[in-house]
């Protein structure tokens, strides 16, 4: 079993040294049930697809000094195609069973990542959330970001006829199968609403997990903002109006 690690990253040389270290760090033994109620552990390869997408504060050289590295697999947009637009160029470049998309801050944990692979391992599910909702350890967000990522999700829950806690969250963890059914063309922040909503109109139920959460402040380089809410809105809108049909695979 091989992870693929999906790693969007735009101007964040404060932290990728961090993260990348996290990541090659994070313990990938799980415990799982077998039948009979028996327990194994699963060893878990990696590997890194890290999406540079036009940095021009110092990531790019970072970076480009990691090529060889045997372990992490570095691609360049020559111009900033936004979070959606890196992450589906990772995708197109993974080879794991399962692929994880993962931020190039510090809020997310990287040890939360056998929590996610846990329900796919024991075939509870393709695709699996970790959510910020369900009770976690967090640092306490700014509360209008949290009403605003509760009603769109709210929303999400109302077109799909799901019951989601964490729409926004960006530890979304998903079988080659599932991967392999997507086709991305948000470039920007409509990714997040655009790979639930091909998901779900796919046939697949998501599992949720509670992970742990350490949202960083705007001046600490926090890049999201009220008016992307309504790019979540419109493209929500848009696949329930429109659908959606998996290609052939």
């Amino acid at each position: 079993m091989k992870l693929s690690i999906i790693m969007p990253a735009y101007n964040e040389i404060h932290t990728i040294a961090e993260i990348i270290a996290q990541v090659r760090a994070a313990p990938l033994d799980v415990k799982i049930w077998t039948d009979h109620a028996d327990e194994r552990i699963v060893h878990v390869q990696r590997e890194l697809v890290i999406v540079d997408d036009g940095s021009t504060d110092g990531t790019r050289d970072y970076l480009d000094e990691l090529r060889d590295a045997p372990d992490i697999h570095v691609i360049f947009h020559q111009a900033n195609q936004g979070k959606g637009g890196a992450v589906w160029t990772g995708l197109r470049h993974a080879t794991g069973d399962v692929r994880i998309v993962q931020d190039a801050d510090l809020e997310y944990d990287p040890r939360d990542y056998v929590h996610l692979l846990q329900p796919i391992l024991e075939k509870r599910a393709q695709v699996v959330y970790g959510s910020r909702f369900r009770g976690g350890p967090s640092k306490a967000m700014f509360f209008w970001h949290m009403m605003g990522n509760r009603f769109l999700t709210f929303v999400t829950n109302i077109l799909y006829n799901t019951i989601l806690t964490d729409m926004e969250t960006c530890y979304k963890c998903f079988t080659r199968e599932v991967s392999d059914k997507l086709r991305l063309e948000a470039q920007g922040w409509g990714f997040d609403p655009e790979i639930t909503a091909q998901i779900l109109l796919s046939g697949y139920r998501i599992y949720e997990v509670p992970i742990s959460y350490s949202g960083r402040e705007f001046h600490e380089g926090k890049k999201i903002s009220w008016k992307d809410g309504f790019t979540v809105l419109a493209t929500l809108l848009k696949y329930r109006l429109r659908g959606y049909r998996p290609p052939a695979t």
